[in-house]
């Protein structure tokens, strides 16, 4: 079941971090990258890395994110 549950999660990673490549609009593509970060850390915690799991959704999804979502409100990329 926890390998299921881990392909699950890998496929959905790649898939997000596909779209935030192929994303026209900045904004959503930062939300993709949240996307993909909380994933990978679902997959830390099926790895029994809690630590590193909640590390990557305070730190990287969190506090990074917001300042990406920054600078790009401060830039205005609009469409």
């Amino acid at each position: 079941m926890t390998q299921q549950i881990f392909w699950f999660f890998a496929v959905l990673a790649v898939g997000c971090a596909l779209l935030v490549v192929t994303m026209r609009n900045p904004i959503a593509s930062a939300f993709w990258l949240v996307q993909t970060m909380l994933c990978l850390a679902a997959i830390f915690l099926l790895l029994q890395a809690q630590f590193i799991g909640a590390i990557q959704v305070l730190v990287y999804a969190g506090a990074v994110m917001v300042l990406f979502l920054f600078v790009i409100m401060l830039l205005n990329l609009g469409p």
